[in-house]
């Protein structure tokens, strides 16, 4: 067995501990508000949401549920809101991506956390952008009002939903809304702005329930009269069908789904040719779980395309990014991807005889990576051709050569580039996402149309060694102005400190919680996730110009 061998088989134990953590974690965050609050949602005759979810979708087709991780390990102090209260993701209704989200009642009576909000908001921002239909399955009782001062006023938070209704309408994005138990206060605009109304019977629609109209004008009304489907139905003309109970308003969402027109595909999707497997290969012999490990990232690429061809552009120069052209699923795609190899450069010999050579490290980009990386980014959209970004990123190289070698300058190019794409952006971070380099490699910040983390993933301004180095030397600074010297005891108490706080920050559940990533996906999904993702882009026909700006030479 060769070493290479034996790093392998000392990396799978780590991989497999950590894929049965995931699960585990995944089981209990899908688990809702836990058994009792289910039971008290069958009591009422009602599906909990992912059993609404499991009905509605075409069987045997996969759900790809998204942002399962929002409000991971927040709002504690409350007990906590577990996926944010609302489960989102695509599936296929009448063989078509469709965009679902479903409030969860089991979870604080499905009430809007400031993270349901904003969950709920990149779910339709996803729709919006890939032109995919949306179904809402409403059953909330509104705004959770101990944070009501979190959720309400900003330009991301509650009242963005509604603005964002009406801006898929007026694009010609169906939405179907079925109100199956709560629908109050403000929440109750989202489903009358959608361009079809089912209501389930025993489900309340009103601005102000019995209790609160009560109080606020001293009518006492019943609920039904209020609210109730057959008033909103017959009286009030609100809702377009009635229906007696979850599997008849699914039934309905189903038929009318069945009925859209479809639109034109997206120009790269008029490309597509027949799929062809890719290689099998464990990805996770491949990478590593903590970085540590070198490996070519063009193995990563290969094991993942349509036939395991791949046609690299560049391949000599700016090595430590690897780019190029490939298919999955029969689409093209256009890779950007951190090479993780030990690199060998060749130099300019300066008036030398002979060729000068330097140590590049994988995972860093320098200045010739980031002029090709540009300059393919230029091509990809030239061509029309989605780009996939493989994130393994230490960040841009420092020091003082790599200054006079205009570093600064080379990677705003790369990062103008990366702002200024029109095609297709799907972004997978599958170990480090450090600082400016998660600029580079299509960060959130940067309208990818999907970003996934594996769970090797870290995400951060720096690594957790050299953050935890930095901020302790400001905390000593900070006490020896106050007149304190710590002792080695004491400093190595504070460093822990430190360094297990950032290790925290560093977990992508961390980031997944707070919605920097869209979701957690394991390494051998990556293939199968990437092509139903792209099946999603692939449903907006629409490409804007392609424009740079003001572009460094």
């Amino acid at each position: 067995m060769t070493a290479t061998d034996g790093a392998s088989a000392q990396a799978q134990p780590v991989w497999q501990r950590e894929l049965q953590r995931l699960r585990a974690d995944q089981q209990q965050v899908r688990a809702g508000g836990g058994p009792k609050a289910q039971q008290r949602q069958h009591d009422k005759n009602r599906l909990t949401a992912r059993e609404r979810i499991a009905r509605l979708t075409d069987p045997g087709t996969p759900f790809d549920e998204l942002m399962t991780f929002a409000g991971y390990g927040m709002y504690e102090d409350v007990g906590g809101c577990p996926s944010g209260g609302t489960v989102a993701g695509i599936g296929t209704i009448g063989g078509r991506p469709w965009m679902i989200v479903a409030n969860d009642a089991t979870v604080k009576a499905g009430a809007f956390f400031p993270i349901t909000a904003k969950k709920v908001i990149r779910a339709q921002t996803i729709a919006l952008e890939n032109h995919l239909p949306v179904v809402y399955l409403v059953d909330s009782a509104g705004v959770y009002l101990p944070m009501q001062d979190e959720i309400f006023p900003d330009q991301d938070d509650f009242g963005r939903v509604f603005y964002l209704n009406a801006r898929m309408s007026a694009r010609g994005i169906p939405q179907i809304a079925a109100i199956m138990g709560n629908c109050v206060a403000g929440g109750a605009y989202l489903p009358v702005m959608c361009d079809t109304l089912i209501m389930t019977e025993g489900s309340g629609l009103y601005l102000a329930g019995p209790a609160l109209v009560k109080a606020a004008i001293g009518q006492v009304v019943e609920s039904e009269e209020l609210g109730g489907a057959s008033m909103h139905a017959s009286i009030a003309g609100t809702v377009d069908y009635k229906e007696k109970d979850d599997e008849a308003a699914i039934a309905r969402i189903r038929a009318l789904a069945d009925l859209y027109a479809q639109g034109d595909p997206a120009p790269f999707a008029r490309r597509r040719k027949e799929t062809r497997p890719a290689p099998e290969r464990d990805l996770t012999e491949l990478v590593g779980f903590d970085g540590s490990k070198t490996y070519d990232v063009r193995d990563l690429i290969t094991s993942i395309v349509d036939g395991g061809e791949f046609n690299e552009f560049k391949p000599e120069y700016g090595e430590t990014l690897v780019c190029g052209f490939a298919r999955m699923g029969g689409y093209p795609v256009a890779f950007v991807a951190n090479q993780r190899t030990v690199i060998k450069k060749k130099l300019k010999s300066g008036g030398e005889p002979g060729l000068r050579t330097r140590i590049e490290v994988g995972g860093v980009i320098y200045g010739d990576s980031a002029d090709k990386a540009a300059r393919f980014i230029l091509d990809a959209n030239q061509a029309g051709v989605p780009l996939v970004f493989l994130s393994d990123v230490t960040g841009f190289m420092v020091g003082r050569d790599s200054e006079q070698e205009g570093i600064i300058r080379r990677g705003a190019k790369l990062v103008n580039a990366v702002s200024n794409s029109v095609v297709p952006k799907i972004t997978i971070i599958t170990g480090g996402s450090f600082g400016a380099g998660n600029y580079a490699m299509n960060g959130k910040a940067y309208g990818p149309r999907f970003i996934f983390a594996w769970p090797s993933a870290k995400y951060a301004v720096m690594s957790g060694n050299a953050a935890a180095k930095t901020l302790l030397d400001i905390q000593l600074a900070a006490l020896k102005r106050a007149g304190h010297d710590p002792d080695d005891e004491e400093l190595q108490r504070l460093y822990d400190e430190v360094k297990s706080k950032y290790d925290t920050e560093l977990d992508p559940r961390y980031a997944a919680a707070r919605l920097w990533v869209d979701e957690i996906i394991e390494p051998q999904d990556t293939r199968e996730r990437l092509i139903r993702a792209l099946e999603a882009c692939a449903q907006n026909p629409k490409q804007e110009e392609f424009r740079v700006g003001v572009f460094q030479v």
